[in-house]
């Protein structure tokens, strides 16, 4: 039998529901479809050294107490995180005060976690220079770490309930209420795998702490809590950037692009996917210094490579530790890939359109983009004092956010977000808010009653633009935004009751408060207004400051 006709026909079957969806989503994709640049090459080196990044000349800056002035407020970070421990259901997080003053009283700083798990720190000091640790079980913990000196904290709240989602999810530190800090893990692309269950935690390098590129595999097995200045591994050079899935009458390819100054044989290297169980090696090719190699499907493996419209998670080992570049590839008939963008960072997802041995095309668009982003309001403002973000449908047809076969709702990532039966028309705008106000003082805004009408009737929203609320937050600081809609299903080869979804990207950011010309945005009563929908959101460029008009193009 033709496995390719085989594979490429049991998509459409999947689309047609043979795959019945049950109620768990294992939704087996990233947190955002973002790379944002290879780690440093810094192994040995404290977060933040200089090296090279591949395909970049960008290295990520820390934030740093010599950048803060020592009575400023403290400004915090996460340092370390382990939410996936080897043989092991422990899980902690590191933190530390980065920047401004030191605090006498956590409590009178109100020092807290929330997102991903929630946690309120007791009325004890903490000092610039210190690290601590929060973990999900303090005797596990003392056990796995014997020598540990510092002071560690726990359990997190419904820590017997809670835990880090290994598939990704974010940390925020927060100061008062106000969002200090985001910190992103996941255990998907181009996260690493070394610290998904293989040993290793994640160490903070420095940046953006939504970006995968600001971490890195510790270098010591178990990692290092309560030390700082951690080592990693550093990654290589050579990262996957540009794969080309199977379609009838067309073989796939996938494109190897090397940053370095050195030709890089991939003699023996490996490629693994995921999605098919499948491991296969390279038998020969040398990929130049800067430059690119494309690797046919059908003769440059062992076995013949097999790229499903599907997507799924392609892992590019060689014989190094560090030696891997990964990729989730979204559903999609066309290919996709990695783009360089100005501030050093890269994003991935589908791509206009192929250039194979070339640089990129940029990232490709779908139907459905994101507008209005109003993620920091401010608090001192009751012009429009919530958070919310819209959704704009560019396309001459209404689209359903509902593949009605699987079934499944698109979803928006990052917002926890996902649609049951709703349809946007043509050139359509719907507007987003939250299901519950967080850190906003409502009696202050002469708030009385949260909801849906409340907002159309006091900012005289048309009757055509719907709202709907989700269960999420916008971090403060700057997170992956996405939209996605459901592709195909499969159940889980290990756990049948699981079923695994495959998405299609339409429109994906990457926002942050340091984005620059861009910072009004931040907690100053503006809001970011998208202006280039060619591309993808990620650029800053694709973005102005303006006042917040909730429900209007």
């Amino acid at each position: 039998m033709d496995m390719k006709k085989w594979l490429l026909t049991g998509t459409l079957i999947s689309m047609l529901g043979a795959f019945s969806a049950c109620s768990d989503d294992s939704s087996s994709d990233p947190v955002g479809p973002v790379d944002s640049g290879s780690s440093p090459d810094s192994s040995g080196n404290i977060p933040g050294s200089s090296g090279d990044v591949p395909g970049s000349s960008a290295t990520p800056t820390p934030k740093s107490s010599s950048s803060i002035a020592d009575n400023a407020e403290p400004q915090m970070a996460c340092s370390e995180i382990m939410y996936h421990a080897k043989d092991s259901k422990l899980e902690w997080i590191e933190i530390y005060i980065a920047g401004g003053m030191d605090m006498d009283n956590m409590q009178n700083f109100f020092l807290h976690l929330s997102g991903a798990v929630d946690y309120t720190f007791p009325a004890e000091p903490l000092k610039k220079g210190e690290y601590v640790v929060v973990t999900n079980d303090l005797a596990a913990f003392a056990a796995a770490y014997p020598t540990f000196s510092g002071r560690v904290f726990g359990p997190w709240d419904n820590a017997s309930t809670v835990k880090l989602i290994n598939e990704g999810d974010v940390v925020n530190v927060k100061v008062q209420g106000e969002g200090d800090v985001s910190c992103a893990f996941s255990n998907e692309p181009p996260w690493p795998s070394l610290a998904d269950g293989n040993g290793r935690s994640l160490v903070y390098l420095g940046g953006n702490a939504a970006q995968p590129n600001s971490w890195a595999a510790s270098q010591a097995d178990g990692g290092t809590p309560g030390v700082g200045n951690d080592t990693w591994v550093a990654p290589t050079k050579v990262r996957i950037n540009e794969i080309k899935p199977y379609a009838i009458g067309e073989e796939s390819w996938i494109e190897v692009y090397n940053a370095g100054d050195q030709a890089v044989d991939l003699t023996g290297w490996t490629l693994e996917v995921k999605r098919r169980n499948q491991t296969l090696t390279i038998k020969s090719g040398i990929v130049p210094a800067n430059g690119y190699l494309v690797l046919d499907a059908t003769i440059a493996f062992d076995s013949e490579l097999i790229v499903a419209p599907d997507g799924g998670e392609f892992y590019l080992r060689g014989p190094q530790e560090g030696d891997e570049s990964s990729i989730w590839v979204p559903a999609t008939k066309a290919t996709s890939g990695v783009v360089d963008l100005t501030d050093g960072s890269t994003a991935q997802g589908p791509l206009a359109t192929a250039t194979p041995g070339a640089a990129n095309s940029a990232l490709q668009v779908g139907s459905v983009y994101i507008n209005e982003i109003h993620y920091h309001p401010a608090s001192s403002n009751t012009t429009v004092p919530f958070e919310f973000m819209e959704i704009v449908n560019g396309s001459d047809a209404p689209v359903t956010l509902y593949n009605s076969s699987l079934p499944k709702g698109w979803k928006i990532e990052g917002i926890n977000m996902e649609f049951i039966s709703t349809t946007i028309p043509a050139k359509g705008l719907m507007l987003l808010i939250p299901e519950v106000l967080e850190d906003v003082d409502m009696q202050a805004f002469g708030i009385t009653k949260w909801d849906a009408d409340f907002v159309r009737s006091t900012y005289q929203i048309p009757t055509d633009v719907q709202i709907l609320t989700y269960k999420g937050k916008l971090s403060n600081r700057g997170e992956t935004i996405a939209v996605k809609e459901p592709f195909a299903s499969e159940k889980d080869a290990k756990d049948p009751s699981i079923t695994k979804y495959f998405y299609v990207w339409h429109d994906a950011t990457l926002y942050s408060d340091d984005w620059e010309g861009l910072a009004e945005a931040d907690g100053f009563g503006y809001s970011l207004h998208r202006v280039d929908v060619t591309t993808m959101g990620y650029e800053a460029k694709a973005w102005k400051v303006d006042v917040p008009t909730p429900g209007t193009l």
